[in-house]
């Protein structure tokens, strides 16, 4: 069974630095785009980051272009979002995901519907000011 687990998340100060980890299991993710999303409390999930399945290409929000930077390790199937310069905005429940089938790029991550592809379960991520 498919399965993505984010870990990494926690409370940090407004300025500092949080490396969130996503752990790809039950299906050959090494061969698809992965990306990175967030919903915060009371509005919409949007999408932040996305990384082709070779990382030759990444994609970004621009909330989070020159903050936040996307990576994969595909040999331990983990998808990783260092994010610093954190802000108190940026505080957000942050989803792993992946599109339905390995065909779909990176570029088109930032389209992903909630309820299409694979999804974890989320880890929360609150920055104080």
């Amino acid at each position: 069974q498919a399965q993505l687990v984010e870990s990494g998340g926690g409370l940090v100060q407004a300025g500092g630095s949080l490396r969130l980890s996503c752990a790809a299991s039950g299906r050959t993710f090494s061969r698809y785009a992965m990306g990175w999303f967030r919903q915060a409390p009371g509005k919409e999930r949007e999408f932040v980051a996305a990384i082709s399945s070779a990382s030759y290409a990444t994609f970004y929000a621009d909330s989070v272009k020159g903050r936040f930077t996307i990576s994969r390790d595909n040999a331990k199937l983990t998808t990783f979002l260092q994010m610093n310069s954190l802000k108190p905005e940026d505080s957000a429940v942050y989803y792993c995901a992946a599109p339905p089938t390995s065909t779909r790029t990176a570029r088109e991550m930032k389209l992903l519907s909630s309820t299409s592809g694979y999804w974890g379960q989320g880890t929360q991520v609150t920055v104080s000011s």
